[in-house]
């Protein structure tokens, strides 16, 4: 078709008013040249070379006979990708803008009339076979048409689990009200479920054999239990019912170990290596969260390590908290085996290798699984590396193993120390008394001088002259020094506890505090005192 009216092109936006009937159609576009389709496969394949951006046979053809002619005009394409490979075979200049857009919506609905010698009802029934044919090759021929039954695998293989998970629970509930001892002595499940549906009532045990089913020790135990049970009776219509939902779990049971060994065919088929690194489970799961193989091949090994963990980790950046380190790459055993410490660094080299081994699957044409066994020893080699860096000491050569005593025990026979105690500090029963301090010797010998020139001035002033007594004895002088202190300088109570007292310390079990002191007075000191001063009276 060759624009007639370029001017009307420019408004876009009333563009669509041009092409309202085919009158109006026929005065902005005119046919230029019209080849039809030899038969479906010929139009099959020229669609699917325009759906996929890629320039077909026949259209190369006319190209090159028709518009060649007119090559210094533009040619107007839909798909800007098919316009580029245009450009680059046959040097054509090609245009495409929401004009072009606008002006295709146009000529599709007014078909008909720019293109003569066409009823509407074949032109109808070749569009519908055209559609049909197109939808079935692009779903034959599809990159995720593989992946597909594994994610839809391993999404019943989870549902399977839950329901499988509520099933149990609710006959173990149910059946526990007639018999609750055997839920204690049988732990598996699916044991449990067919010891019920081969017994039913509890009364039936002692004469039945379930030998096939359990261990003879666990069958004895089963049997005493259910003669001295604590459960309640129960109808013959209970039991039926309880016995169904045991056929339930059963099949269900058998049903899922069916389906994960055709899940783990299929992933050995089409991905060899990721499940050679991480396990068919966790692949699955990966392939599923990305949507497709392909699609998981185009993320980075960051995002491989992260997938699962987006909540966590948008989580984590809003708030300004740690990222996380691993996503559904988790539950790899490689990443188990780690210590806590060093998961996160297990699980980012292990996202790296995946991402090789999953690039390598989906894109690649060996279908061995040798980069995933050789990516996988090497983790485990790190892994190993990491563990032993804890016990290692620091050598010459930094390889020598750190040399570990043997233990040796040696008992030792400790006595108990009863002096820790007591907080107390220890004081001797003893106690010295103390002596006045230097200050105080001062006062009373500046006082016994004073007292002594006194006595001087006095006699000098009545004529006297000054008699010298003789010495006295010790003790009489030391009476006299202790009337010149009583006299001269008031003695405080403390201080006379200590001249004349015996201080008796009382040390009391876990006490805080020393018991006060007992004074006791010293009754000669004082009749001595009283005579000496009957004698100074007199004199």
């Amino acid at each position: 078709l060759q624009v007639l009216n370029e001017k009307k092109l420019q408004e876009v936006d009333s563009l669509w008013k041009e092409f309202e009937t085919p009158e109006k159609a026929n005065k902005i576009v005119k046919l230029k040249h019209f080849e039809k389709f030899q038969d479906t496969t010929e139009a099959l394949a020229a669609s699917t070379a325009l759906v996929e951006g890629k320039l077909s046979k026949n259209l190369k053809k006319i190209l090159k006979k028709i518009v060649a002619k007119d090559a210094h005009e533009q040619l107007a394409v839909a798909d800007a990708k098919l316009g580029g490979v245009i450009k680059e075979k046959l040097n054509l200049s090609c245009i495409h803008s929401p004009m072009v857009t606008e002006l295709m919506r146009g000529i599709r609905s007014q078909i008909e009339g720019l293109i003569t010698g066409l009823p509407s009802r074949e032109m109808a029934a070749m569009c519908l076979g055209l559609a049909h044919s197109l939808s079935r090759y692009k779903l034959k021929f599809s990159p995720d048409k593989v992946d597909t039954m594994i994610i839809q695998a391993i999404s019943l293989l989870d549902d399977l689990d839950k329901e499988l998970n509520n099933y149990i629970m609710r006959c173990r509930e149910w059946y526990g009200w007639h018999f609750p001892e055997l839920g204690k002595i049988i732990t598996d499940n699916l044991t449990y479920c067919k010891c019920v549906r081969k017994v039913g009532d509890r009364s039936n045990f002692a004469s039945s054999d379930v030998s096939d089913i359990l261990p003879e020790e666990i069958e004895e135990d089963v049997k005493a239990a259910a003669e001295i049970s604590m459960g309640t009776e129960v109808s013959e219509e209970d039991i039926n019912n309880i016995i169904h939902l045991c056929d339930q779990v059963i099949e269900i049971s058998e049903y899922r170990t069916q389906l994960y060994d055709y899940l783990k065919n299929r992933m050995m088929a089409i991905a060899p290596n990721l499940t050679v690194m991480v396990g068919e489970l966790v692949g699955a799961r990966l392939i599923a969260h990305a949507g497709s193989l392909l699609n998981l091949a185009k993320h980075p090994a960051s995002t491989v390590q992260l997938l699962g963990a987006e909540k966590a980790l948008f989580r984590a950046l809003k708030t300004k908290r740690d990222t996380p380190k691993f996503g559904l790459i988790y539950h790899a055993s490689l990443v188990g085996q780690s210590n806590t410490k060093n998961k996160g660094k297990i699980s980012r080299m292990l996202a790296a290798k995946t991402a090789l081994t999953i690039r390598y699957d989906a894109l690649g044409e060996n279908t061995s699984a040798e980069m995933g066994a050789e990516n996988r020893l090497k983790v485990e080699t790190r892994l190993r590396l990491l563990e032993e860096r804890g016990i290692r000491r620091i050598s010459g050569t930094g390889k020598a193993l750190a040399k570990t005593d043997k233990y040796q025990n040696k008992s030792e026979v400790k006595v108990f120390d009863p002096s820790g105690d007591s907080t107390l500090p220890v004081v001797s029963k003893k106690r010295k008394i103390q002596e006045v301090d230097e200050p105080d010797t001062e006062v009373v010998v500046k006082a016994k001088k004073f007292k002594a020139e006194m006595k001087e001035g006095t006699a000098v002033e009545d004529g006297e002259p000054v008699k010298k007594k003789k010495k006295k004895k010790g003790k009489e002088k030391q009476a006299e020094e202790e009337e010149v202190l009583s006299e001269e300088l008031p003695i405080s109570p403390i201080t006379e506890v200590r001249q004349n007292s015996t201080c008796v310390a009382l040390l009391f079990h876990d006490a805080l505090f020393i018991a006060a002191f007992v004074c006791l007075q010293n009754t000669e000191k004082k009749k001595k005192k009283k005579k000496k001063m009957k004698n100074e009276g007199e004199d």
